[in-house]
Order: structure tokens, then sequence, then C-alpha cells
């Protein structure tokens, strides 16, 4: 049997249209409000790491699939998608739902995301727990993408690069972020692949043995679905994650006052350690907790204890 968690609600809330948000709640109704923010962007929560991360006997978990990405439809809409509106989307669920203040968590883009709703909307914050905190700009990218996998994994790079045209290879990312927002699946289909198993690859600390895809035919030779989250990652990290250049921290003092918890793989080549403590630099009522043995994945061993444990603690002090 599944220890898969059922919703006890699932919502369908409009936003601008044709935008649609499906919101599953979980655990106890009167429970401490706690959402939870998925990675990206464009994957969707997952039910299954929901009672890992929660007591389901404390919480009520609210999961949005954000705009484009999940249940939410039009799934992969690009259109009137970008943080503001994910931002504003989170507001509305708020008021839906009818809470006042909640615990908000969530990781990689998703911790971005959490960051960057409560420096608008403070008052509703009782508390963040964000892992593998990053800033969503260029640099970050390139560091991720580019700069770490040369160093610790020169092979896959080279597959990855090689993947593309010559005259494409001396601005891989700007290339695969055309391929990706083409509106023609022979050309972005193979792209999307590509770039779904490299992040993939990337993301934990023992990958095993790695296998790309063979050719850029638009066809998975396995039958696998066309993965979401590459085309709305290449929409969001081609715009610097519509933000300014160095919004996130310009606006840390906004978070003044709300408690957090930074969890932090030591070796996450996706997102190092360098900005967890660029942020903390910057938000005294934060602390970091490093995972050593632990890479990007919110899988990797320790990591999902560490932000189960974060979340019951700012709950105590929130006297949830």
């Amino acid at each position: 049997m599944s220890d898969e968690p059922w919703p006890y609600e699932r919502h369908s809330i409009p936003v601008d249209a044709p935008h649609m948000l499906s919101v599953a709640e979980y655990g106890d109704p009167k429970g401490a409000p706690v959402v939870f923010l998925h990675g990206g962007p464009g994957s969707g929560c997952r039910a299954a790491s929901l009672s890992r991360l929660f007591d389901l006997k404390r919480f009520r978990v609210v999961a949005p699939d954000q705009r484009g990405a999940g249940e939410s439809a039009p799934k992969g809409r690009l259109e009137d998608n970008t943080t503001q509106h994910l931002i504003a989307d989170l507001e509305t669920v708020r008021e839906q739902l009818g809470i006042d203040r909640w615990l908000v968590a969530g990781g990689s883009w998703g911790a971005l995301l959490a960051v960057a709703y409560a420096q608008a909307h403070p008052r509703h914050v009782a508390g963040l727990v964000v892992r593998s905190f990053f800033f969503g700009d260029d640099a970050a990218m390139r560091r991720a993408f580019i700069e770490t996998p040369r160093l610790f994994y020169p092979e896959l790079y080279e597959r990855f690069v090689g993947f593309l045209d010559e005259d494409e290879r001396a601005e891989p990312l700007s290339a695969y972020y055309r391929r990706l927002l083409s509106p023609d699946a022979a050309v972005h289909a193979p792209a999307a692949f590509m770039w779904h198993d490299y992040e993939r690859a990337l993301s934990v600390l023992n990958p095993g043995s790695v296998a790309l895809p063979p050719d850029s035919s638009p066809d998975s030779p396995t039958g696998r679905p066309l993965p979401n989250t590459p085309r709305v990652e290449a929409h969001y990290f081609s715009r610097n994650s519509f933000l300014e250049p160095g919004e996130l921290i310009d606006k840390a003092e906004r978070l003044r006052g709300i408690r957090g918890v930074i969890v932090q793989g030591r070796y996450d080549l996706l997102c190092p350690p360098r900005a967890a403590y660029e942020l903390l630099r910057h938000w005294p009522d934060a602390e970091l907790v490093v995972v050593d043995a632990a890479g990007h994945s919110q899988t990797e061993p320790g990591v999902e204890e560490a932000m189960r444990d974060a979340t019951r603690r700012l709950a105590d002090e929130a006297e949830f």
C-alpha cells in the first residue's frame, strides 16, 4: 500500500484568466497552517513528500500548484506567469482559505519564492523554512549549469553542451533557453529531455551511472512524458526570475522579525551554500542548518529530517 497522504480538501481557485490554481490541503484542518512551495519552477507538489516534511497530525498543509505547474491549468502556460504573479496568487490562496498567518516552507525555486513572498507580505508570515536557497539570476544559473559541472562532472558537461550545434556552444545557457522556449516541439522536446536529465544528475550527491538522452529525437526512447519544468525554468531564468539585480538582498530588511531556518546541503551543486550564507548575513532572525553529506535534492539523507524539525520548532515559537 502507498504511504501517500490523501488531501482532505481540493480547491480550484481562479486567478487571472485563463489561469486556475489547483490547491490541495492535507493533515488537520484545525492544525498549524503551513504553505508548501514546490520547486522548479514548473514541477508541482508531490503528496508523498508532504508526510515526510510535516507531522500531518499537527499541521494544516496547504499545497498549491503554481501557475503552469502540476494540476493547475493551463499546464505549461507561460503568459502572465512571473514571480510577481505567483506572489499575488499566494495571497489569493491565503485569503480564500481564511488564514491570517502561516508558516511558509519551500526548497530551491520554492525557497526563492518563499523569501520573495515574505518580503512582500511579512505580516502574514509566521516563520520561514527554506532549503537550497538561490538568487535565480544569470550568475546563479551559470554557476549551476556551467561552471560547477565543468569542475566536478566534465564528462556530463561535455555531453550537455555537445547536444548543441557548434555555433551555439559558446553560450550554452542562451542556446538552451532559445530551444526550450521554441513553440516547435521538434526543437523544444529534445532540449527538455536533455535539460531535465542533466539537472537531475546534478541534484544528488551520488547520481550513480548517468545516461543523458542519446540523440535529438523529440520522442523519448523510453516513452516518458515530456517534462514540464525545463520550459518553465527557461521562461523564468532567462529573465533573472523576474527580479531586479540584488532585489532579494536589497529587501532583506523586510524579513526582520520573521524567524527562519535555512536548510542547506553542503555539496549542493545547483544551489551551493554561498547564497544561503549571503542571505543569512542580511537576515539576523534566521539560522543556517548545514547537512554535511547531502547534495541538492530534498530526498538527500538528512535534508527532510532537518526541514521537518525546523518546521516543528518554528510552529512552537509561533505558538500555533
